[in-house]
């Protein structure tokens, strides 16, 4: 597994995370996996040398956590391992349960160390932009947490680049500790992207570390205009119909299955070794529920597309409306 570093920082990640949402409690989510098949992932992933693991305090519950970092403890050193985890959505109901104020971001960030079992973090993520909150507010909290030795770096997950610049001028400002990575939605099915965040991060020196990068599975092949759910998640992700299944989406699949079948590559393969390809983007973050996924997908870092075939690829992709900035509820 190739290594790249993190943005401008001397972070050593591999090129793709592994995305520990689908492991936790399987009755927060059908296709969620328990701890036992958790183990067996995160054991080759770190044979395949992926180094860097990404999940959320809201995954489970907070179970995603506690069983990311027992794993973690268990296989591999912890120098070893680069960990990744998110402050936004509510765990539990109630009053400053959520948000990013500095009282609900050093409660969330003290609870995610004693589920994870960990003394710090290495990359500790807002996972939306609050509106409700001073970007001041926010900013100094977050900077007292890397202050403390709680927190490594700091990165970003979905919102405006205009929202985001802000909260780079705020840091800079304040000379507060800021951010070095933005987990966006991007994919060959939604480049909005493209537009505006990704030149600011390139600009800025922010990695890039896609979420969704096969677009929840759509991306895989397996789904057509007739069958939009042929598996367990895509049965219950309603999050995902609202992110795709358009006729401009199919058509874009239909150009990526034309030519996986003329490379003799999955689908799946061809359209993450397309994001490895662009500037900034790091280290996609990959969510499998089954082992040979796993090794299916590592084995895009090593598959170089030439220019001819992204542009082939990236023919069919029409404008957007901006999707994945908005809040979704626990369940999606």
């Amino acid at each position: 597994m190739n290594t790249t570093r993190l943005g401008d920082t001397g972070l050593e990640i591999s090129r793709l995370a592994l995305g520990c949402m689908t492991y936790g409690d399987p009755g927060w989510r059908s296709w969620v996996l328990d701890e036992a098949a958790a183990r067996v992932h995160v054991r080759k992933a770190l044979d395949l040398g992926i180094n860097f693991f990404d999940t959320a305090d809201m995954y489970s519950n907070g179970v995603s956590e506690e069983i990311t970092g027992k794993v973690l403890r268990e296989l591999a050193h912890r120098e070893d391992y680069v960990l990744a985890t998110k402050v936004f959505f509510p765990v539990q109901r109630g009053p400053n349960r959520g948000g990013l104020s500095k009282k609900h971001i050093l409660a969330a960030c003290d609870a995610s160390l004693r589920r994870l079992g960990l003394d710090y973090i290495d990359l500790y993520q807002i996972h939306r932009f609050d509106p409700d909150t001073p970007i001041e507010e926010t900013i100094e909290a977050l900077d007292s947490l890397v202050v403390a030795g709680k927190v490594r770096y700091l990165g970003a997950s979905s919102m405006a680049a205009w929202q985001f610049a802000s909260m780079l001028f705020t840091a800079d400002a304040l000379g507060a500790a800021r951010f070095v990575a933005m987990q966006n939605h991007l994919n060959l099915a939604y480049r909005e992207e493209e537009r505006e965040m990704v030149p600011l991060c390139l600009e800025q020196g922010v990695g890039l570390i896609p979420w969704s990068p096969l677009a929840r599975g759509f991306l895989a092949g397996n789904r057509t205009r007739a069958i939009r759910n042929p598996t367990a998640r895509s049965r219950d992700d309603s999050y995902a119909d609202r992110l795709y299944f358009e006729e401009a989406d199919f058509r874009v699949l239909d150009r990526l299955l034309e030519v996986s079948a003329r490379l003799g590559e999955p689908p799946a393969r061809v359209a993450l070794a397309w994001l490895l390809s662009l500037p900034g983007v790091d280290a996609p973050i990959v969510g499998t529920t089954r082992i040979e996924q796993l090794e299916e997908l590592a084995a895009a870092v090593e598959l170089e597309l030439d220019e001819a075939t992204i542009a082939e690829l990236e023919a069919p992709y029409v404008p957007h409306p901006v999707l994945g900035h908005e809040q979704p509820s626990p369940r999606d």
